[in-house]
This record gives structure tokens, sequence and C-alpha cells, in this order.
């Protein structure tokens, strides 16, 4: 299974409908990081961008993941990486604590 990162373009503003529709994007958000499609989810402190590290197929099935965030229809720009290399301290093994 292939690595991608998914970059998105948030409006500058947020209406009513928008903030509405968070806790559902939100909730499959979680959803797709317990069933390991999404490895990593982030926002920009200003709100206007966001990253996130998805496992797919192809980026045709990651492209179709996305477009069924609720929040999609607000996203300005969509763009889809497939990764070479995606490393983290999450992918490592944990530290050994002597204690």
């Amino acid at each position: 299974m292939a690595k991608f990162v998914v970059t998105v373009r948030f409006p500058d503003s947020f209406d009513e409908e928008f903030i509405a529709l968070i806790p559902e994007h939100r909730h499959l958000i979680n959803e797709l990081i317990e069933a390991n499609v999404v490895e990593a989810y982030a926002i920009s402190a200003n709100r206007t961008r966001g990253w996130i590290t998805m496992n797919g197929s192809s980026e045709e099935a990651v492209r179709t993941t996305v477009e069924q965030f609720p929040l999609f229809r607000f996203f300005l720009q969509v763009e889809i990486d497939e990764l070479f290399v995606f490393d983290s301290t999450a992918s490592r093994f944990p530290r050994i604590s002597l204690n």
C-alpha cells in the first residue's frame, strides 16, 4: 500500500454551515485513523491549510476518500502527492526506559 500526503486549502473565513460540519468531519477522520487509512492529520495555526498523510492503493483511491470528507465542498484546493519516504517517531520502536 502506498503512502500519500494530501494538502488542502481552506477558505479564509468559515460560515455557520462549515462550522456545523466540523464534528461530522472529525468523526470521519477519527474512523479513518482507526482503520489505518489516515496516519496523520494536521491543520495550520491560521486554519488556512491542512495536511493529511494517507495510505491507499492509488492516487484515485485516496482522492475518492477525500471527496467523502464532509468539508470537501469547502476545500479551495486539493493536492495529492505519493510519498517516496515517510519517516516518523510513530513508525519506530518505543524508546527503552530503564526505570
